[in-house]
C-alpha cells in the first residue's frame, strides 16, 4: 500500500496510507528494544500533539513496532536507582505518560495496537490505551503487566484500565496482582488481546479492517452508563468479599516487607470508586511510592539486570560455540533422575532413563506420566502433546542403551564410589566427547572426576527438587573442567528452560553451604531458648518462603548432619576455621535421643499426619528448649538468618566458590529461598543505613551478642575502611 510520511520523531514514525489510516511505528534507534526513556517521552508528546492537530487528515491509527518485540516497558535503570528525592520527578513522568495515553484513546478515531512481539509492563499499557489489540502468533511473545514482580505496580494506566476491563477480582488475580505473563493464545482467552493472527500481513490487514468497521470506536469506560464488571468496592456484594481477599494477599506476603502486592490491591480498590482521571492519580501515588522505595530497586537489580546478565551468558565462556545434546542419558530413576528425564524430554530431546532394573526405570517414567496426565486433565496439554513427550523417554536397565548418548546426567546416591561406578558402567557406549554431568549437592566435582576417563568433560549440574518447578541449576566447575564443558553445560541448562549459575568447586558449593547457614541460625535460636513458633514466624517475616525448621525436616536431620560433618572436615583440611553452632547439638539430640530424623520418617521438628501433612511443631521442643527469658529481640532473630547467609556468601566470593555477584543474588533467590525483597544475598549488604558500613556495624553487633559466626570477612571490612 502506498504511504507517505506524516511525522518523524526520534522514536516514532507516522505514515499515512491512501486508505487514510495512520501507522505509528515505534523504533528507538539507540536500543535493541523500545522502552519508556526520555526520547520516547518526547516522541510520544510530539506525536499526540500532531494527531490532535490533524484530525481531518486520517480516519484511524495503528500503533506497531519495528522491533522483534513490541515494547519492553519502563526505563528500569532509572527506576532501579530512584530514591525519595526522585518522588516528584517520577510522579510527573507517570502523569505525563498517562496524559498522552488518555489523549490517544479519546482522539475520536479508532486506535488499534498491532503487537508483533512481546509487550510487557509499560509496553502493554500502550496497548491498553488502544481500542483493539491484535497479536501475532509468536512462540517467544509474552503479554502482561509483571510490574508487581519487580516491586512496582503498572503506573501508566495498567491498574485503572484492567479494573475497568475485567473487574477488581479478575484484574488482581489474573493480571496486575501477580504479574502473570501470557502467550498469545492465553492472552486471547483471557481477553488481554482481541485477535491472534499468523502473519504480519494478516495483522496489519486485520487492523485496517477493524478500523474501517469501527469508525466511532471508544473505550468501554468512556461510554455513557458504563459500570465496572462485578461492581466497585462500594458494591455490597463485592465489598463483602474484599476483607477475605485482602487477608489472602497478606497471607501470601507472610509479613515480609513486600509492599507491591498490597499497594496494587489498594490502588485497584480505591480507584474503582472514582472517575477515570481520579483513579489514575491514585495509581500514580502508589506507583511513585513503590518506585522510590528500596525494595523495587532491589528486585529490579536482581530479577531484571542480574537475571538478564545470566540469560545473556555472563558466566558462559564466550569463545565456545553453542552446542546442545542430541541424546541424553539419565542414570538413576529415583525422584530426582525421573524429574530430570521429564524436563529433558519436554525440551524435545530423546532421553534414556536408566536404573538397576527395568521395573525401577519404568517407575521413574511414571513421574512424567503423572505430570503430563494432570496437564491433559486440566486442558494445559493435548493428549498428543503428552504422548510425544513420553515417547522421548526410554526406560532401561541395560548399559548398552547408552549407545550414542552425548550427554549424561548422573543422579544416584550421594556416595563417591556409587557415582563413579555409574559413569564407569556406561563409558564405552557414549560418544567420544560426551559431557559428563553429576547431579550432586555437596560432593566436590574435582574428587568425583578422578573416577572418569575424561576429567575435562566432567562437570557438576546441581538440580533442585522438584526439578520440574524449581527454575535453577547450579553448574559446578571442577579443577580440570574445560571451558568447552562449561559452555555445553550452560547451553544444556538453558535448553531445558532453567537458569544456570556457575560456581567453583568446594564441599557444598554455594547453595548447599549457604542454605545451611539459614537453618543453623534458626535452630540455634531454638537452642538459645526462643519458642520454635516464634523462630518460624521470624523467618517468614524476614521474607523466607518457609520456616527453617520445616525446611530442615524436608531435607532430613540425618542428611543435614552428614552434610555438616563433610563440610567441617573439608574446612579443616583447607585450613579454614570451622565455628561450631548451637544448632549442631540440638540436631544430634533430636536424631540420637528422640529418634526424630525428619518428615520422611513422620517426625522431626514437626509432627506429621499419616498423609505426610504437618500436624504442628513437636511439643518436646518447647518442653526441652524454650526459655521465656531468652532476651533475644525479634529483629535480631530475622537479621541473624539474613546476615549469616550474606557473610558466608561473601566468603564464597573470596574463596572463588562464587564467580559473580549476579550468580550469588539469583542463586540465592531462585535456588535457596533467600528473601526476594532483598535483591539477593549480596544485594542485601547495601540495605542498611550507611550502606556497606551499616551492614558491617550490624554484623559486628551480632558477633558481640551471638559469637564468631558473624565475623566480617577481611575483604569486606577493608572495603568499608576505604570509605572512612
Amino acid at each position: 500500500m502506498t504511504t507517505s510520511a506524516a511525522l518523524q520523531t526520534p522514536t516514532i514514525t507516522c505514515e499515512i496510507g491512501i486508505d487514510r489510516i495512520l501507522v505509528l511505528t515505534i523504533d528507538d534507534p539507540t536500543q535493541s528494544t523500545n522502552t519508556m526513556n526520555t526520547a520516547f517521552g518526547e516522541s510520544l508528546g510530539q506525536t499526540v500533539d500532531w494527531l490532535e492537530a490533524n484530525l481531518d487528515a486520517y480516519d484511524g491509527v495503528i500503533v506497531t513496532s519495528a522491533k522483534d518485540s513490541f515494547f519492553s516497558g519502563g526505563d528500569l535503570e532509572l527506576l532501579r536507582d530512584a530514591g525519595p528525592s526522585d518522588h516528584a520527578a517520577i510522579a510527573d513522568a507517570l502523569d505525563f505518560t498517562k496524559d498522552k495515553f488518555r489523549r490517544l484513546e479519546t482522539l475520536g478515531k479508532p486506535v488499534v495496537a498491532a503487537l508483533g512481539g512481546t509487550a510487557l509492563g509499560g509496553g502493554f499499557e500502550i496497548a491498553l490505551a488502544c481500542h483493539h489489540r491484535i497479536a501475532l502468533t509468536n512462540s517467544k511473545a509474552r503479554f502482561g503487566l509483571p510490574e508487581v514482580t519487580l516491586g512496582l505496580l503498572p503506573g501508566a494506566g495498567g491498574v485503572t484500565r484492567t479494573v475497568r476491563m475485567f473487574g477488581i477480582v479478575k484484574a488482581l488475580t489474573q493480571v496486575v496482582g501477580q504479574g502473570q505473563r501470557y502467550r498469545p493464545a492465553q492472552a486471547l482467552e483471557l481477553g488481554l488481546v482481541d485477535e491472534v493472527v499468523d502473519t504480519e500481513e494478516q495483522m496489519m490487514a486485520s487492523a485496517r479492517a477493524w478500523i474501517s468497521a469501527n469508525p466511532d470506536a471508544v473505550q468501554p469506560w468512556d461510554k455513557k452508563g458504563f459500570t465496572i464488571p462485578g461492581g466497585t468496592a462500594a458494591s455490597p456484594a463485592l465489598a463483602a468479599q474484599l476483607p477475605a481477599f485482602a487477608a489472602t494477599v497478606r497471607k501470601q506476603v507472610k509479613g515480609a516487607p513486600m509492599p507491591a502486592p498490597i499497594a496494587v490491591v489498594a490502588a485497584a480498590v480505591e480507584g474503582s470508586v472514582l472517575d477515570f482521571e481520579s483513579a489514575s492519580l491514585v495509581e500514580t501515588r502508589y506507583c511513585t511510592s513503590l518506585a522510590c522505595g528500596a525494595v523495587s530497586g532491589n528486585l529490579i537489580q536482581s530479577m531484571f539486570f542480574d537475571l538478564g546478565s545470566i540469560a545473556k551468558g555472563g558466566s558462559r565462556p564466550a569463545a565456545e560455540p553453542h552446542r546442545v545434546p542430541e541424546k541424553v542419558l539419565v542414570i538413576g530413576a529415583g525422584m530426582m533422575g525421573a524429574a530430570i528425564a521429564y524436563v529433558v524430554a519436554s525440551a524435545q530431546v530423546p532421553v534414556i532413563l536408566r536404573d538397576v532394573s527395568i521395573e525401577a526405570a519404568e517407575h521413574g517414567k511414571d513421574y512424567a506420566r503423572s505430570i503430563l496426565g494432570k496437564a491433559v486433565a486440566k486442558g494445559r496439554k493435548t493428549q498428543a502433546d503428552a504422548d510425544a513427550v513420553l515417547a522421548l523417554i526410554t526406560p532401561s536397565s541395560d548399559a548398552a542403551d547408552a549407545e550414542g548418548c552425548d550427554l549424561v546426567v548422573e543422579a544416584v546416591f550421594e556416595d563417591p564410589a556409587v557415582k563413579q561406578g555409574a559413569f564407569e558402567s556406561v563409558d564405552k557406549y557414549l560418544t567420544a566427547d560426551a559431557l559428563l554431568c553429576s547431579n550432586t549437592s555437596t560432593l566436590p566435582i574435582t574428587e568425583l572426576s578422578t573416577g572418569v576417563s575424561r576429567t575435562a568433560d566432567f562437570i557438576g549440574t546441581h538440580f533442585f527438587s522438584p526439578v520440574d518447578k524449581m527454575p535453577l541449576v547450579e553448574i559446578v566447575v571442577g579443577e580440570h573442567t574445560s571451558d568447552s564443558a562449561l559452555a555445553r553445560a550452560f547451553d544444556f541448562v538453558r535448553l531445558i528452560g532453567k537458569t544456570p549459575i556457575v560456581v567453583g568447586d568446594s564441599h557444598g558449593f554455594f547453595t548447599t553451604r549457604v542454605i545451611g547457614r539459614f537453618m543453623d541460625e534458626a535452630i540455634s535460636l531454638v537452642a538459645d531458648g526462643v519458642h520454635p513458633a516464634t523462630v518460624e514466624q521470624a523467618a517468614l517475616q524476614a521474607g523466607y518462603p518457609s520456616g527453617a525448621l520445616a525446611l530442615m525436616d524436608e531435607i532430613s536431620l540425618t542428611l543435614s548432619r552428614h552434610i555438616r560433618e563433610g563440610m567441617a572436615e573439608a574446612a579443616r583440611a583447607d585450613g579454614r576455621p570451622w565455628i561450631v553452632s548451637n544448632s549442631y547439638a540440638l540436631v544430634d539430640r533430636l536424631v540420637d535421643e528422640f529418634d526424630r530424623p525428619g518428615r520422611k520418617a513422620g517426625r522431626g521438628f514437626y509432627e506429621y499426619a499419616e498423609d505426610g501433612t504437618k500436624a504442628g511443631l513437636w511439643p518436646g521442643l518447647v518442653e526441652h528448649c524454650h526459655r521465656p527469658d531468652h532476651g533475644i529481640p525479634f529483629e535480631d532473630m530475622m537479621d541473624r538468618m539474613l546476615v549469616a547467609q550474606s557473610l558466608d556468601s561473601i566468603a564464597c566470593l573470596d574463596e572463588g566458590v562464587l564467580r559473580t555477584v549476579a550468580d550469588a543474588n539469583i542463586g540465592s533467590i531462585l535456588g535457596i529461598g533467600y528473601p526476594a525483597w532483598t535483591g539477593g544475598v549480596l544485594q542485601f549488604v547495601d540495605q542498611f543505613d550507611g550502606g556497606l558500613q551499616g551492614f558491617v556495624r550490624r554484623a559486628d553487633e551480632l558477633r558481640a551478642r551471638y559469637g564468631d559466626r558473624f565475623v566480617v570477612p577481611k575483604s569486606l571490612r577493608s572495603r568499608t575502611e576505604r570509605y572512612l
